[in-house]
């Protein structure tokens, strides 16, 4: 079985006054129930399960009545790091999940399409992630003021949502990172850390990611141009 984990446990700290942006409103819906409704629709998903704030649980469960989702899903709480809130969903799988996708819920523009192409790529490699190479040019800096070096854009992705695996790698992965008392900032980088190979899957399309209150005029403006597209998916 395909399981799906949505981390939804944020504390949404850079939205600023807009408060908790995964019930914001965005073209006419809140921003969770895309990305939400997409797992829920998926065919080749068998099961999902949110990772939410404690306290907080009620309004999940009101949303799913709202909008009639229908697959089975359990809530389970969030961790101190995002690392933690992702193995909190982990030990919440069923059994007899082999495949899972992990899915910000701040990210609502995910395809169907993209979805299933990194689940196949997981299940090939045992790890991928949606990602796309940078065509910004890309300086570092030593100390935030001046540019230190210059570095190969051609080489750069920027890594995005979902990020699927096998079960068991993703498990190793984290419990390793765990055990070593580190820290990291996405699920890919847990398989870094044990060595193992992350197929990047090339995403055809925008699929931005809600961090700042300026991201959401963007991301309304693609979920209202895909309501009215023939071809969504």
């Amino acid at each position: 079985m395909t399981s799906a984990i949505i981390v939804a446990a944020g504390a949404s700290a850079r939205m600023g006054a807009q408060g908790d942006k995964l019930f914001l409103p965005v073209a006419g819906r809140p921003l969770l129930a895309y990305a939400w409704q997409r797992l829920d629709s998926a065919p080749f998903i068998g099961e999902i399960i949110l990772v939410v704030r404690e306290g907080r649980q009620s309004a999940f469960a009101d949303l799913a009545a709202t909008c009639g989702f229908t697959k089975p899903f359990r809530l389970v709480p969030g961790g101190r790091q995002r690392q933690d809130s992702v193995w909190n969903g982990l030990e919440a799988l069923s059994p007899a999940a082999e495949i899972v996708a992990i899915q910000d819920a701040a990210r609502p523009c995910a395809s169907l399409a993209l979805i299933e192409a990194t689940i196949q790529a997981a299940r090939q490699n045992g790890a991928a992630v949606a990602a796309q190479p940078v065509s910004d040019t890309i300086k570092w800096s030593d100390d935030g003021v001046s540019i230190s070096r210059h570095l190969e854009r051609a080489r750069l992705w920027a890594v995005q949502t979902p990020q699927t695996f096998r079960v068991e790698i993703i498990r190793r992965a984290l419990r390793a990172v765990r055990e070593a008392g580190a820290q990291v900032t996405d699920d890919t980088a847990a398989c870094e850390w044990i060595g193992q190979a992350v197929k990047l899957v090339n995403v055809p399309g925008p699929n931005p990611k809600v961090t700042v209150p300026g991201d959401v005029p963007y991301v309304e403006m693609l979920l209202r141009a895909e309501s009215h597209s023939p071809f969504q998916s």
